[in-house]
């Protein structure tokens, strides 16, 4: 893979996670049944990241889950490796209350179709929204952030990078070619 550079660096990101972290508060009133739910992986370290900056604005936290969407994939049946389950983690109720999923990058809209059809395994939300660092464009499906920390054209050929230090030692986000 040709690295061909960085989009947002440590700063960046914490920038784009601060405003996305106003912009859910601002949307939403506050953090009144309001709950935060990261994809494994990456969306799960930006999740917990808005969570704490919602909380140092807010002097209040907000309840944080884990979705794991591998069963809910529609490309489960292709290839033949098993499939590997790190777990669903959603300690609250989802009925009723508005939920953000988190994740890293938005690409064609299959991975956040595979995250509400997990979150709604555990009940009806009142609303679902979508927050993701990137938007890459591509979209297979009539998904829509509702929050985006950065718009990045892409083409096909190339793949978008999110390093983050919780996972990788670094935060930064780049584009190589495939």
């Amino acid at each position: 893979m040709e690295k061909k550079g960085q989009i947002l660096d440590a700063k960046g990101i914490q920038r784009a996670l601060t405003r996305i972290s106003h912009e859910i508060l601002e949307k939403n009133k506050g953090i009144e049944g309001l709950a935060l739910v990261g994809i494994r992986t990456g969306g799960v370290f930006l999740c917990q990241r808005i969570a704490r900056i919602i909380a140092d604005i807010e002097k209040s936290e907000v309840p944080v889950g884990i979705v794991d969407i591998t069963l809910y994939r529609d490309d489960l049946t292709v290839g033949t490796h098993l499939p590997i389950l790190r777990g669903t983690e959603l300690p609250f109720n989802v009925d009723g209350e508005k939920i953000v999923i988190v994740d890293d990058v938005l690409y064609t809209g299959r991975t956040v179709r595979a995250a509400m059809d997990a979150v709604m395994e555990f009940g009806r939300p009142r609303m679902i929204q979508l927050a993701v660092l990137i938007d890459r464009g591509h979209r297979e499906l009539p998904i829509k952030a509702d929050y985006i920390g950065k718009n990045v054209p892409t083409s096909r050929t190339e793949s978008v990078n999110v390093r983050l230090t919780e996972k990788d030692g670094v935060d930064e986000v780049t584009v190589t070619e495939i």
